[in-house]
């Protein structure tokens, strides 16, 4: 069960439910992942994701829920909206 208040957000995958979270270490791997520093970099670059992008931040917020997925099974739209609600909330 995903807890809101830390900005957990649950994903179906593979018949499975798992959760996202965007912690200190997510932050950090995801803003390495996408070559930026700092939050208004970060955003600006999430506006324009390729596929491979968004599997990477996909599975950093995973590892950051404590799962390790192969998110190349996830559906790509579920997986934008997942990852939009996780930084929502998160923010």
């Amino acid at each position: 069960m995903s807890n809101p208040a830390r900005g957990e957000v649950t994903l179906e995958a593979g018949g499975e439910t798992h959760t996202l979270c965007l912690t200190l270490g997510a932050l950090a791997e995801i803003e390495a992942a996408l070559s930026v520093s700092g939050f208004a970099a970060m955003a600006d670059r999430l506006k324009t994701l390729s596929a491979a992008d968004l599997a990477l931040v996909l599975a950093a917020l995973l590892r950051g829920g404590g799962a390790v997925v192969d998110v190349s099974a996830i559906d790509p739209v579920r997986a934008v909206r997942a990852v939009a609600d996780c930084f929502e909330r998160a923010l």
